[in-house]
């Protein structure tokens, strides 16, 4: 079993009491070990972020560009050994992590544009002789809360652009996946980036939440995991003066209409469904489907499901991968159990897939589910899971305020051949990505991204809109006739 230290300070250190990390297509034994901080560790890290802050806010936009752009390089080129510790800890397939450590890669080299370009506005002034500007700078020490689901990439989108605008993190990964976290660390390390400026607090939640969540220092928190935790850190943070940025949960629907092209729509839904075994803020769990074609597209979208190969993450064949922990296999395997008791029929799966070694891990069929009442839990909570719940409507209105019918706004889907349903449906649909005749999922690096309603904050990710999070904005003004 491998031991790893954590990054603070710009040192990797340890405290001599260890957490275990477990691969979910074999849950036997623990296949690495990292340091569990104590609460007396992470007010350190607060206090090295200060100190970092005060260097790197000051270091040129070029020097910062150049720093995330050698880490990129690292990240792909070490990309065999990232995405294997990504599969390892994670449990999904070879493939999505390869793609996730490329991502991860993207985003750095993005930003590192980004910073080079610099952002502000000219401003015209009413007054004679005077030259007006804003200008955008960080603001300070900010907390990166990053789940297990996307261990790699979720860092990737949150501290890219923070460290190009000049912030330093204190970066709390999550406690099931941390290996994906300090690869990332470790290729800034190495780029070049001052000690300090970024500081990794692995250990468990429970023991360290109130100095992760309550030091002075802190101006701003990114988090995404569950609506749950993301409103007790926006509670905690009421009386604050902390920016909360938070991606939360989701409940995102896919509406086919009459006109679609329904096999592809079926591979569509799937892709979206299916992929991570549907451990994706973003995955389709919702299929709305114009009546008329409703039976057929049923029948190809199960087809479609059951050419599903389950099986780890490490296996070139396998197309579903394990979930995450024994936890969150259970809990999907309990939400399934309460879907049928409020009505639902199980057209394919609808239990744990336990042949053979699988029996090891957290193997959960993929499932499509019919017969779904709007007001059952299956259709109006989140999931998190390779489950899919079917419904039939009669029209567009009634598949658009299906789509609305729910607490959570993240992405929705269309797929059509009609141009004005589409246009209609972009404009209709209360969900912060909407997507035409392609997945609920996959949402590059450039793209704003971020939800609705229960699904997230006013602050979104990715793209030129994160500034708003990471950077504070100062008007100058320059009489220039004085």
């Amino acid at each position: 079993m491998r031991t790893l230290e954590t990054l603070s300070g710009g040192e990797w250190v340890s405290t001599g009491e260890w957490i275990d990390v477990h691969d979910p297509a074999d849950v036997r034994a623990p296949i690495a070990r990292v340091p569990a901080l104590a609460a007396k560790d992470v007010t350190r890290a607060y206090d090295h972020a200060e100190r970092g802050f005060a260097v790197w806010r000051r270091t040129s936009p070029f020097e910062r560009a150049r720093v995330l752009t050698d880490a990129a390089r690292l990240i792909r080129e070490r990309i065999e050994e990232i995405a294997a510790d990504v599969t390892s800890e994670n449990g999904k397939t070879l493939a999505e992590a390869t793609g996730e450590t490329l991502k991860a890669a993207d985003f750095l080299d993005y930003y590192a544009g980004l910073a080079r370009q610099g952002y502000g506005t000219l401003l015209h002034d009413v007054r004679p002789n005077h030259r007006t500007h804003t200008q955008r700078e960080p603001i300070g020490v900010i907390l990166v809360i990053s789940p297990w689901n996307d261990p790699l990439i979720t860092p990737a989108r949150k501290l890219a652009p923070l460290l190009a605008t000049g912030n330093a993190a204190v970066f709390k990964p999550a406690t099931e996946t941390p290996l994906s976290g300090l690869h990332f660390a470790r290729a800034l390390h190495d780029a070049g980036l001052p000690a300090g400026v970024l500081n990794v607090v692995t250990g468990r939640t429970a023991e360290i939440e109130e100095a992760l969540l309550d030091d002075p220092r802190i101006v701003g928190i990114t988090f995404t995991g569950s609506n749950a935790v993301g409103n007790r850190i926006r509670r905690r943070l009421a009386d604050r003066n902390v920016r909360f940025q938070g991606e939360l949960g989701g409940k995102n629907a896919s509406v086919v209409l009459r006109d679609a092209d329904l096999p592809a729509a079926a591979k569509a839904v799937v892709a979206a469904s299916f992929g991570q075994a549907g451990q994706r803020c973003t995955a389709t769990s919702r299929v709305i489907v114009e009546r008329p074609v409703y039976e057929e597209f049923t029948r190809l979208l199960v087809a479609e499901v059951e050419t599903l190969t389950v099986g780890p993450g490490r296996d070139p064949a396998t197309t579903l991968c394990p979930l995450s922990s024994p936890q969150q296999r259970d809990s999907v395997l309990a939400d399934l159990d309460r879907a049928v008791e409020q009505g639902a029929t199980v057209l394919t799966g609808g239990r744990a897939d336990s042949e053979g070694e699988r029996v090891h891990g957290c193997y959960v069929q993929p499932t499509v589910l019919a017969d779904v009442r709007p007001e059952s839990a299956v259709w109006r909570e989140e999931v998190f899971g390779p489950v899919l719940a079917l419904r039939a409507v009669d029209d567009f209105a009634s598949a658009v305020e299906a789509v609305n019918d729910s607490d959570f706004g993240l992405a929705a889907a269309v797929f059509t051949r009609d141009l004005g349903s589409a246009h209609r449906f972009a404009d209709e649909a209360e969900c912060g990505q909407v997507a035409v005749n392609t997945t609920t999922t996959g949402w590059d690096v450039h793209l704003p991204f971020g939800g609705f309603h229960d699904s997230g904050t006013a602050y979104k990710e990715q793209g030129e809109e994160v500034l708003r999070f990471s950077t504070r904005v100062k008007t100058v003004a320059v009489n220039y006739g004085a």
